[in-house]
């Protein structure tokens, strides 16, 4: 699984399965309320480790959250992972970019993003959003992710 992501520089988007709804507190953000479906999450990996390192942790979760995706991990169950290597930041432009896609809505303000001005870096869909579509629907705007996909069941 992370072990086959490259411990590069890059970008990432992380697709979680949420099963059950309900509510999750997320940190100082506050409460959200999770729907049956889809969130994608923008992320990048600038830390040594990378990508590897950075999606690992996401992957197995944490006992101690810290980041707003750590909360939000242990209610759901990842999906796919689609990522961009690099040292270009392109965090903020991707998450941007999502929330113009029409399958995603915006799932909690700020989430994310409270260290930046985007208005979030989490987007949910009931259904799941595929590869493809949204390949194509960055691509169009001039910006493209590398190799990821759904993860080994």
């Amino acid at each position: 699984m992370s072990s086959d992501l490259p411990a590069d520089p890059g970008t990432y988007l992380l697709l979680l399965r949420s099963r059950n709804g309900g509510a999750v507190r997320i940190g100082a953000l506050g409460e959200l309320r999770l729907c049956d479906g889809y969130y994608v999450y923008v992320g990048s990996a600038r830390a040594p480790g990378g990508l590897r390192g950075r999606v690992a942790r996401h992957l197995r979760g944490v006992s101690r959250p810290h980041w707003h995706i750590d909360y939000l991990r242990r209610r759901s169950e990842p999906a796919a992972v689609w990522f961009r290597t690099g040292r270009v930041r392109r965090e903020h432009r991707w998450a941007r970019l999502l929330a113009s896609v029409p399958m995603l809505d915006p799932a909690l303000p700020r989430f994310g993003a409270s260290d930046c001005r985007c208005r979030t870096h989490l987007y949910y869909s009931p259904a799941p959003p595929s590869l493809q579509c949204l390949r194509e629907w960055l691509s169009d705007h001039r910006v493209t992710t590398g190799r990821g996909g759904p993860l080994p069941t």
